[in-house]
């Protein structure tokens, strides 16, 4: 019972921390896979930390990081005098915001 406890815990966790305006659904699963591979390794070295949990833990804090990241290529945004945003590409000019 105690395992289904954490599993519905981190559940809640990665859904609450998911709002709409976040990343998408892949970059929240590819967050959460790489998140419960780290915390199962992390679980099987850590004493008293079970490798399920370790996984439970590490996935539902990699999703919260997947769906947080929402830029991936980390880019520096501007506003113009209307207040759109945009980022300078390579070739220097403005990209706008869709």
């Amino acid at each position: 019972m105690k395992m289904l406890q954490k599993a519905m815990i981190a559940g809640a966790l990665a859904t609450l921390a998911t709002p709409a305006f976040a990343g998408d659904a892949k970059d929240i699963l590819k967050g959460g896979a790489i998140g419960a591979g780290g915390g199962a390794v992390a679980g099987a070295i850590i004493p008293g930390l079970g490798v399920g949990e370790g996984a439970l833990i590490g996935g539902a804090g990699g999703a919260v990081i997947g769906a947080l990241d929402k830029d991936k290529k980390h880019r520096r945004w501007h506003r113009d005098g209307r207040g759109n945003s945009y980022y300078i590409n390579k070739h220097g000019r403005r990209v706008y915001r869709n």
